[in-house]
């Protein structure tokens, strides 16, 4: 099907759908009937209005909440005692309740995404029956697919591998490239016993022609340049291309021991053959980890960060999550989101929001510090202090894609603000 003919398609809203088909008076076409179907549980009606009854802190909250971020990295796991909340305010204690919660919340999340009941029947990796690959991590190094991870190998059984499918198109150099390696090494320090399989999947952006016109096709309806600020990159079209490649699983696996640098490693050609990949969209948009929420934060205090935030979390579903979803699923591979868990969603709205970030802070400290302690809990205080950066920076796609379409960084920062629309002149 031609791109030109694709603009009918729509993002539906989450739910229920049925469709019924009638091609009795149609010459060889058809005619179709979307119904909806309501919710009938009222916990998920509640949920989808996103609504946090606690976003403006009292005087010296703030002060007693960051008094805990630091003195909680000594005594990271609440007591029986730890249980009893002030009602005067969150005290240290009930701080570490509030991290407990999401651990545990998001521990089921993973759980119920990677029980083998739930997964596809493992496949052998590499023909080798011994080394089962059921579930691998769209993987940056960073915090969020670092949690997911550690959580992945708490829940599977410790006999299958787990694959962590990472994407560059500047090779070793790229950001993601390098936090991934630095991920995989403290994940191996965490989980000796496992084997981890970092997966280097390179690509180069000017041998993608085809390929693009492909996920083109496939993130349709977003088929506009939504330009950034700082870069004015096609965001949806770079994002879909790194899913597609991760989902995908084509890549390297270096395994050995280094002594100096990667380079003492040898390299083995390798194909993932995991058919659930766990993705962590959600998190950022629930913990307040773009650049865009703390601008809201200083313009318009904690309400403003809040209005963005359930902003963002009622248009998921248009702006990412179909996306996404058909860019794994094209390879045969289904994405699971443990941060858009109901109950994962649940227990975040129920934590006071300068408990969840505290923009006030520095980036990698109270950008969704609730997370970072999350993370300091499970062991990774390397990724615990991560800044946010998105695949299609830490990729270094974007930047390829900027020189590709403008010529370099700087005249895409030139090119006047707005949203583009993507046509076929702009992918040859």
């Amino acid at each position: 099907m031609e791109l030109s003919k694709l603009n009918f398609w729509e993002e539906l809203p989450c739910g229920i759908y049925s469709l019924s088909m009638d091609v009795s008076n149609l010459d060889g076409g058809f005619v179709g009937e979307v119904k909806k179907h309501e919710w009938t549980n009222p916990l998920l009606k509640e949920l989808i209005k996103w609504e946090r009854i606690l976003v403006n802190p009292k005087p010296g909250v703030l002060h007693l909440s960051d008094s805990h971020s630091h003195e909680g990295q000594q005594n990271m796991h609440p007591t029986c005692s730890d249980m009893v909340s002030s009602e005067s305010g969150p005290n240290q204690a009930s701080v570490s309740v509030y991290v407990q919660k999401v651990l545990n919340a998001l521990r089921e999340s993973v759980m119920q995404r990677s029980s083998l009941h739930t997964i596809f029947q493992a496949v052998a990796c590499d023909g080798r029956k011994e080394e089962l690959c059921p579930v691998a991590v769209l993987f940056s190094g960073g915090l969020d697919s670092m949690i997911l991870a550690a959580l992945l190998n708490e829940c599977l059984d410790p006999k299958y591998d787990i694959d962590l499918l990472n994407v560059s198109f500047d090779g070793k150099f790229a950001p993601d490239r390098i936090s991934a390696k630095a991920g995989v090494k403290e994940l191996r320090r965490i989980a000796p016993l496992r084997r981890w399989k970092l997966v280097e999947i390179d690509a180069d952006l000017s041998n993608l022609i085809s390929e693009t016109k492909h996920v083109m096709s496939l993130i349709s309806p977003a088929n506009t340049y939504m330009l950034q600020l700082s870069f004015r990159s096609p965001v949806d079209l770079n994002i879909g291309i790194a899913l597609w490649l991760a989902a995908g699983g084509d890549g390297w696996v270096y395994e050995g021991i280094t002594i100096n640098n990667d380079e003492d490693q040898q390299g083995v050609k390798y194909n993932s053959k995991s058919r659930i990949i766990l993705v962590g969209s959600g998190a950022d948009e629930q913990c307040a980890g773009y650049g865009r929420h703390r601008t809201k934060y200083r313009n318009g205090s904690w309400l403003g960060l809040h209005e963005e935030m359930k902003l963002d979390m009622q248009r998921i579903w248009k702006r990412n999550l179909g996306r996404d979803d058909r860019c794994c699923a094209d390879n045969g591979k289904e994405a699971r989101f443990p941060f858009l868990d109901e109950d994962v969603i649940r227990t975040l709205l129920d934590i006071p929001l300068w408990e969840i970030a505290n923009l006030g802070q520095p980036s990698g400290t109270g950008d969704k510090k609730i997370l970072r302690e999350v993370a300091k809990i499970l062991g990774l205080h390397e990724a615990a202090v991560l800044p946010k950066r998105a695949i299609q920076f830490g990729s270094r796609i974007a930047r390829e894609s900027n020189r590709k379409n403008f010529g370099s960084n700087r005249a895409a920062n030139q090119a006047s603000a707005g949203s583009v629309v993507i046509g076929k002149q702009n992918l040859t």
